[in-house]
């Protein structure tokens, strides 16, 4: 589990709720509780993601993406270079053929892939073009999710502000009633306040930590796409390794110099 992804979205709950509650005391939540509210500003809000999605299962694939955003993203620099360098000195030393048989013990697909293909003697170029073309995909997807977390943080304000303008009009309608006029005005912002907290608690973190795991893993499969090629080139191991590491920050390639990898040939 992330737990800085957690600790976050429950401390800005937590943040709001002592907000509301720190000199007036718990009594004063009920002031933050309006059901029609909660289904102008919720039900507008995702009934119109729901108008824009393809169909029901895009529509609720897009909403457990919520989860991903709960979880450590599973990438390690480090190792898959090391895992990289592993097999170019097996491919040095015995030959591309070898490395079928070290693909049995490759997790990741991609890249178990892209050593698939090596073996198969597939051009370099095609190579790439598969690859990349995948990586597109991957990113096409991804981009797809953070942009429905993007737009329902846009609904959630607008449809915040549709349910403040009929509280506005309901609390115009009755200004002869000046007792009314108070709790009317209370409720028409409410509204508008829900909106607020769809977009800033929640849409945008998930929309903005989506975009991030993207980027991290997007970065690897560019990795494993030169550290492929390179193999395939038949490039020195140790070279190949000094490419690799121009993908990592520096703080990241001194920390993998302090780790100490593999030896290379």
């Amino acid at each position: 589990m992330d737990i800085a992804s957690i600790l976050g979205l429950i401390g800005c709950f937590a943040i709001i709720i002592y907000g509301i509650v720190g000199d007036p005391g718990w009594g004063a939540l009920l002031n933050f509780i309006d059901m029609p509210s909660v289904y102008i500003t919720l039900g507008g809000s995702f009934f119109c993601m729901l108008a824009m999605s393809e169909n029901f299962k895009n529509f609720f694939g897009n909403l457990k993406s919520f989860g991903l955003v709960l979880k450590v993203l599973p990438s390690n620099e480090s190792e898959t270079i090391r895992q990289i360098i592993d097999l170019s000195n097996v491919a040095r030393k015995e030959g591309l053929l070898a490395l079928e048989e070290a693909a049995n013990g490759i997790e990741d697909e991609f890249l178990k892939k892209g050593v698939l293909l090596i073996v198969d003697g597939t051009d370099p170029e095609l190579v790439r073009s598969i690859l990349e073309t995948e990586l597109s995909c991957i990113e096409t997807r991804h981009s797809s999710t953070a942009s429905f977390w993007d737009a329902l943080g846009a609904m959630g304000p607008a449809w915040g502000m549709i349910g403040t303008l009929i509280g506005l009009i309901n609390m115009l309608k009755t200004l002869s009633d000046a007792d009314s006029i108070g709790p009317n005005m209370s409720v028409a912002l409410i509204t508008t306040l829900y909106g607020a907290m769809l977009a800033n608690w929640i849409c945008i973190p998930v929309s903005t930590k989506l975009k991030s795991n993207n980027a991290k893993e997007i970065m690897m499969k560019e990795v494993m796409v030169e550290g492929l090629l390179s193999i395939q080139a038949g490039e020195n191991p140790r070279v190949i390794e000094e490419k690799l590491k121009s993908f990592l920050s520096p703080k990241r390639r001194a920390a993998m110099k302090e780790e100490g990898g593999e030896e290379v040939g």
